[in-house]
């Protein structure tokens, strides 16, 4: 039984923990739903990550760049790209011109 998003099934699974939800804060408060949804969330990932510090690493990296990765300005980027190819059609312009001389 796989749930996929947009079957019937998978909006009774949605709409059952919703309402779970819904209950709980209304029952015990926001605060208290709050903590124990972030430890629900906690515990399922240290049940279902099967290698925590190379998943713990890859998002850092993902995160936080190295120091020696240059961030690009895309704008400047784009003008010395436009620049750079309005530069070789004109040489390939004045290099035509001059073999049909």
């Amino acid at each position: 039984m796989k749930l996929k998003k947009g079957t019937p099934l998978f909006g009774l699974v949605l709409g059952s923990v919703l309402t779970l939800l819904g209950i709980l804060v209304m029952l015990i408060g926001f605060w208290k739903t709050l903590i124990l949804c972030v430890l629900f969330g906690l515990g399922y990932f240290i049940g279902t990550v099967e290698n925590k510090r190379e998943f713990m690493k890859n998002t850092a990296n993902k995160l936080i760049p190295d120091k020696e990765v240059k961030v690009i300005d895309l704008k400047s980027e784009l003008k010395r790209e436009q620049e750079m190819s309005q530069a070789a059609a004109e040489e390939s312009g004045s290099a035509k011109a001059k073999t049909k001389e």
